[in-house]
């Protein structure tokens, strides 16, 4: 099967269409045939092996693992032994090592069934995105219904998952982006829009209970600013670009900060959750979320697709489709 492999770090070229072994399900796991896959910016940290602290888990000098990709969507075409809840021919969406190939291998907790209102290409927007927003605004920031809320970033993957679930919420929601993003970013659900090259958002006399900072490109102190005394910014991204800690850096100062203001800094990293997963399931099917898709490639395309994703202007999601 054709499949999407690296044996070193380094650039896009580094992702090369190969032929290996068709994966065979342990036990616990089911064969997916993939029909589309996302890429994540965790996809090209891991690609390039930066920051080096990733390395300690992905290997130091070269990539222990061969694959790359983790969102995936397709038909189950074999079962385990052990597996119970699906069965060949259903059509999932989830997680999973190695989602850019023909075929993966998924774990039975990993998964849930697709909805039929949505396509595969759909589907595969979903896992890391949509747990980032979910977690990071109900867990991380608590949000609650009625309150005004910001999303610096609301037209990249993140954030236009982030948009749609605070409105599910009954938050009254304030995007900010570019100006070719904010029709699209006002369609999906935003109260109001911020278009950051004509108005600097830390200035405005808005107050806010909730930042989302999907960007990570004002300081705490502006945007404390313009936080209600009470109020939470939850730190998600980061422009920098340091080669040892990367975003993780600016996250370790807003810890310090927050030790002297009386907002709450929060700053975390999505967790795998099949519950979460069921609640990302339940809003697409109820039509209150609807993924945002940029572009899709092809599966030869990959380098492509990750060149262009690094290059931070994707609207929504970015799609590799085998379908």
């Amino acid at each position: 099967m054709k499949a999407i492999v690296r044996s070193k770090y380094g650039g896009p070229d580094v992702l090369q269409l190969g032929e290996i072994g068709k994966p065979v399900p342990k036990d616990n796991e089911v064969l997916v045939r993939v029909h589309a896959a996302s890429v994540n910016p965790v996809d090209y940290h891991l690609m390039r092996g930066t920051p080096y602290i990733m390395r300690l888990e992905g290997g130091l000098f070269r990539p222990k693992n061969f694959g790359i990709g983790v969102d995936v969507a397709g038909h189950i075409e074999a079962v385990g032994k052990n597996v119970k809840e699906f069965r060949p021919g259903d059509e999932i969406f989830g997680a999973c090592n190695g989602a850019l190939a023909e075929y993966v291998c998924a774990s039975e907790k990993s998964i849930v069934k697709k909805p039929v209102n949505v396509t595969f290409e759909q589907a595969a927007a979903v896992p890391i995105a949509a747990f980032t927003a979910l977690q990071g605004l109900r867990d991380q920031g608590l949000i609650q219904q009625g309150q005004k809320i910001l999303i610096n970033g609301a037209a990249g993957g993140v954030g236009t998952f982030a948009v749609q679930i605070a409105k599910s919420l009954g938050a009254e929601v304030t995007g900010v982006c570019s100006t070719r993003n904010v029709e699209m970013v006002r369609s999906i659900g935003s109260d109001h829009v911020i278009d950051y090259t004509q108005e600097d958002f830390t200035r405005s006399k808005n107050r806010y209970d909730l930042i989302f900072d999907l960007v990570g490109n004002r300081t705490f102190s502006a945007c404390n600013r313009v936080l209600k005394n009470q109020g939470t910014l939850v730190i998600v991204g980061s422009q920098s670009k340091g080669r040892l800690l990367g975003p993780l850096a600016r996250a370790l100062r807003g810890l310090l900060i927050s030790r002297f203001v009386s907002q709450r800094i929060q700053i975390f990293m999505a967790k795998w959750s099949k519950k979460d997963l069921m609640t990302m399931h339940e809003l697409l099917e109820a039509g209150k979320v609807k993924p945002v898709i940029d572009r899709c490639y092809n599966l030869s395309e990959v380098s492509e697709a990750i060149r262009y994703l690094e290059e931070g202007h994707a609207q929504g999601k970015v799609i590799i489709s085998l379908s």
